[in-house]
């Protein structure tokens, strides 16, 4: 079971960090990715990080500004994004699958197992 946290209020060019945390196992040999879903529109990748090696895959639309990490003592997934714009305004979802190679396995929501609860990201201009 996944578990989402970390979502808020802020104003544009402000900074966030969501949290994703794992209740009953490790990450080790799992990817775990973050997601969002806008009103209207369509879920769409954000970022991914595979915890057995520690890659990392970013959407164009965040590259730079965001940065996903793993913590091994809390067993957590984090995503820290900076310089927030109202675009990135979402319900933000993190999700685990077993570790692959490759963009690929990661870019698109249909091939993650596992999904935790939504958390609500606002960004004011």
């Amino acid at each position: 079971q996944l578990q989402a946290s970390g979502g808020g209020s802020v104003q544009a060019g402000g900074s966030l960090t969501l949290s994703c945390a794992a209740s009953r196992r490790t990450f080790s040999t799992y990817a775990v990715g973050w997601f969002r879903q806008a009103p209207g529109k369509e879920r769409e990748f954000v970022a991914a990080i595979n915890w057995s090696d520690g890659s990392t895959y970013y959407a164009a639309s965040v590259k730079g500004r965001g940065t996903i990490s793993r913590d091994h003592a809390e067993n957590t997934t984090n995503l820290q994004m900076n310089s927030l714009k109202p675009e990135d305004t979402a319900v933000y979802f993190c999700a685990a699958r077993a570790a692959r190679a490759g963009s690929y396995y990661y870019t698109n929501a249909m091939r993650w197992d596992y999904w935790g609860q939504g958390t609500l990201v606002t960004v004011s201009s």
